[in-house]
């Protein structure tokens, strides 16, 4: 369902291991691919988002989209999933307020691929909770053509890494 991540893309922490200072501000990675069956589209919709452009294949024909196409909330869980596997930390991910700016650009159509970039905009350590920080990130759902099909900006909470951890990656940093 997944393919592999393209080497020399990820952060240099693995996922299991990765802490608030590891998201470092400009830092882009891609991750993915899910490609999207007509199966798929059409069952997603059938129990979320019952419209006949994402439903009914026949009926979608005569659409505005002159075709069926998956409704932006697949594409968003699509996202979240390849978000959740590659890009937020499994010790020290806390949870996230929301997103902004929602958008979905271009449709998604059975067959496409879709793979996620994203780019750390801002990370600053909490003001009333000092043990964890606070990380802003822009993604973008990009089709195998690599045409965004979804941006937002998440906000995310993550641990610091402990004070131990921390000495000990500023003293490799420092020799390094």
């Amino acid at each position: 369902m997944t393919a592999p991540i393209p080497p020399g893309e990820d952060f240099p922490t693995p996922v299991d291991d990765r802490y608030y200072e590891d998201y470092v501000p400009g830092s882009t990675y891609t991750y993915g691919r899910i490609t999207l069956s007509e199966e798929e589209i059409v069952d997603f919709a059938r129990s979320f988002d019952p419209q006949d452009i994402h439903a009914d294949p026949d009926a979608a024909e005569d659409g505005p989209f002159k075709g069926l196409i998956a409704s932006g909330w697949h594409t968003s869980a699509v996202m979240m999933r390849l978000y959740a596997d590659h890009f937020v930390s499994k010790v020290a991910g806390l949870a996230s307020p929301g997103v902004d700016e929602l958008r979905w650009v271009q449709p998604v159509r059975p067959g496409d691929s879709l793979a996620i970039r994203t780019t750390v905009l801002d990370a600053r350590v909490s003001a009333s909770k000092p043990d964890r920080g606070v990380v802003r990130v822009g993604i973008e759902v990009l089709n195998q053509r690599d045409e965004p099909v979804l941006t937002l900006t998440a906000t995310n909470f993550f641990r610091r890494r402990p004070v131990q951890g921390r000495a000990n990656l500023n003293s490799r940093t420092a020799q390094g």
